[in-house]
């Protein structure tokens, strides 16, 4: 079992940044990927970005060249750095693990993150 916190979200200014980061705790497990997703009200949970095991990446055309995912294997953390934000980036952001490419994943229970002026 995995239980994962996301902290970090907030209000930001369009152009601004913000870092949201997801911790994972438990025992007996180990992550193969992890990834952030996020829903807008109204709107499906969309994929943003991926890391796998091999540290290899992929982000969603919407946030790539602004985003940024990033892990601290020691820690047990992951990390979205998001910058030049836009309104449309306002969302609710969802941490994700897998221990295996096709195993369930594990979820945290989100952070809001808030673009406008």
């Amino acid at each position: 079992q995995v239980q994962l916190v996301e902290s970090g979200g907030g209000l930001a200014q369009p152009g601004g940044s913000l870092r949201v980061s997801c911790a994972a705790s438990g025992s007996g497990y180990s992550i193969y990927s992890r990834a952030w997703y996020r829903q807008a009200p109204g709107t499906q949970r969309e994929l943003v970005a991926t890391i796998v095991r091999d540290g290899s990446t992929t982000y969603a055309d919407s946030v790539k060249g602004r985003f940024t995912i990033s892990r601290d294997n020691a820690k047990n953390m992951v990390y979205l750095q998001m910058n030049s934000l836009k309104p449309e980036d306002t969302a609710v952001y969802y941490c994700s693990v897998r221990e295996c490419a096709g195993c369930p994943s594990y979820w945290g229970q989100g952070t809001q993150v808030t673009v406008s002026s």
